[in-house]
């Protein structure tokens, strides 16, 4: 029987553990979690996910009666404090350094710079003045972003020094200080989703993005049309990338953009990722991301040699309403498909509620929202909370087309 210890996530990937023979002790916060997740641990307990030193306090005794094989998490928040646990106990896995190294976009550009991979022109800066001598060098247009941002928020591009010096301004007001000034890569954004064992990485699956003007993105589809020109240069610069950081194990979710002169490094993620991507790639490309976080890294399922095939597509498309309180939703009646609605005075507990339960159908959807309630505007990838719809196809054309057509027949009325 194995035992691994999962940090964080809502919920944790650890359906199926025990059935695999694998005994999970979950960390979270209290009230963070749904509480059915129980059913699948041996045990929960109760520390902050960011506080390293805190959640070693809570595993080190267990650890200490029956070892971890490993000490694992899928969220970006948990990163480096699971890191820090993983090098207390001496245990495989993504370390502190390696957490830090693709957290800190500053730190991920310097060591790509060191290993000859993915020229960008970035600083960090750290003044107004900071921002608009970088822009004033480039030349050309530059964005300024958080150097530990996540889910496109706080991305602020600029023409002009002057431009670059008012973006510095609206990062501070923001309560945001340490910035990255980077050229703006112009080009499609794409990911490559991989997974890493003992040292070796093996993409697996790609997916490009349909996003609004402040770069959210409110659709991914596999596998990437624009990527395929591409894929080579790709998967060379990932594993690049992967060993750059010093990853050596589990999933990892990287983003490029595809430039004139190539493709270029934007971040990575030592983690599943988002937007259920990994259920895309699973329909896609025949590659379970969420079975191998857990069976990789125990020997119970073995990474494939080479990269593989895809045999289909798929999409995931969410629900992007005029942002204000909703007045109804109309449903066309030919809409023939699996539907979930939220209950009326309940909150999603997850991002993508009914995912799983969605596995073995061509296409469904859930609606998130009710007559009454409020359509945030689009600001980052969290304001996605209306609802989404995924769907296979014979590629992702196909997926996508299929997503388009639900999405026309759901109408969000807003005022």
């Amino acid at each position: 029987m194995f035992r691994i210890a999962v940090v964080g996530g809502r919920p944790a990937p650890v359906t199926g553990a025990k059935q695999l023979g694998i005994d999970v002790v979950l960390v979270h916060e209290e009230n963070a979690y749904d509480p059915a997740i129980g059913a699948h641990c041996e045990r929960i307990v109760h520390a902050p996910i960011t506080d390293g030193p805190a959640i070693l306090a809570v595993l080190r005794p267990l650890h200490e009666e029956r070892p971890f094989d490993r000490v694992i998490t899928t969220t970006e928040f948990a990163a480096e404090s699971t890191g820090h646990v993983v090098d207390a106990l001496g245990l495989p896995g993504v370390t502190e350094a390696t957490a830090r190294a693709l957290k800190d976009k500053v730190l991920t550009r310097e060591l790509l710079e060191k290993h000859g991979l993915s020229p960008v022109r970035y600083r960090s800066v750290h003044s107004a003045e900071d921002a608009a001598a970088f822009a004033a060098e480039v030349g050309e247009p530059i964005v300024l972003k958080p150097t530990d941002g996540v889910a496109s928020l706080h991305i602020h591009p600029a023409s002009t020094p002057q431009e670059a010096a008012a973006a510095w301004d609206r990062l501070v007001e923001a309560g945001i200080t340490t910035v990255i000034a980077e050229e703006f890569l112009e080009g499609p954004v794409v990911s490559v989703d991989s997974f890493s064992f003992e040292g070796r990485h093996v993409p697996i699956g790609y997916s490009e993005y349909r996003m609004n003007e402040r770069f959210v993105e409110w659709e991914v589809s596999t596998p990437s049309r624009v990527a395929v020109p591409h894929l080579d240069a790709l998967r060379e610069l990932t594993v690049g990338l992967l060993d750059a950081v010093g990853l050596t194990e589990g999933p990892s979710h990287s983003e490029f953009v595809l430039t004139p002169k190539g493709p270029r490094v934007l971040e990575s993620h030592a983690r599943l990722a988002g937007s259920g991507a990994p259920e895309l790639v699973r329909r896609a490309f025949g590659c379970d991301l969420n079975r191998w976080f857990l069976t990789v890294p125990l020997g119970i399922d073995t990474l494939p040699e080479t990269s593989p095939e895809p045999i289909g597509g798929a999409a995931v498309r969410f629900f992007t309403p005029e942002p204000g309180t909703i007045s109804a939703i109309e449903l066309e009646e030919d809409l023939d498909i699996e539907l979930r609605r939220q209950p009326e005075g309940e909150v999603p507990q997850v991002f993508l509620p009914h995912l799983d339960e969605f596995a073995d159908k061509e296409v469904a959807a859930f609606i998130a929202k009710n007559p009454g309630e409020e359509v945030p505007p689009l600001l980052t990838v969290i304001d996605c909370v209306s609802g989404y719809v995924i769907a296979s196809g014979t590629d992702a054309d196909d997926a996508v087309a299929k997503c388009d057509a639900v999405n026309e027949r759901i109408r969000f009325r807003t005022a």
